[in-house]
């Protein structure tokens, strides 16, 4: 058993996320020739150029790192289409521990790109994994990072339609 944690992307998602990894990888080539061409001129200690140039390429290496993991375990699926269970993709109306205000948000990775006013909370974090699968009106518990626990209660659940 892995500790590998699985990302869910819609199928948009997941062609744009190959299409950044995909550009990535070709400016390899011009980011060491920048590097080369740096070099060749001299003191390194004080060649910005230089450290510029070896700051993007470990910007872009770390990037198509965390891109080429991201899309190794990525489960590519459709938004949700049933209401009532929380499923990722599906905006989530919760009420918290006892409290008359609900919060509205989208269970979904943050990959999935902008969505507007909306906040967006992962199925891998606490809050997520506690209500993941829930059915509206379940109450359920998750653990705070200060070790107490919260209850949470799912009061519509409903497919994301952008």
């Amino acid at each position: 058993m892995s500790d590998t944690q699985v990302t869910w992307l819609t199928q948009d998602a997941y062609d744009r996320l190959k299409g950044e990894l995909d550009e990535l990888v070709a400016t390899r080539p011009a980011i060491a020739a920048k590097i080369n061409e740096a070099r060749e001129e001299g003191d390194l200690k004080e060649n910005g150029g230089y450290h510029a140039a070896r700051e993007e390429q470990g910007q872009v290496e770390s990037r198509i790192r965390q891109l080429q993991e991201l899309l190794r375990t990525a489960q590519v699926g459709d938004v949700p289409t049933q209401s009532g269970v929380a499923k990722p993709g599906s905006v989530l109306t919760v009420r918290f521990d006892d409290e008359d205000d609900t919060e509205r948000f989208l269970l979904a990775t943050r990959e999935e790109g902008a969505h507007g006013d909306l906040e967006v909370y992962s199925p891998s974090s606490p809050l997520g994994q506690a209500l993941l699968d829930a059915k509206e009106g379940e109450a359920r518990e998750y653990e705070l990072p200060n070790g107490g626990t919260m209850k949470v209660t799912l009061v519509k659940a409903e497919p994301y339609t952008g």
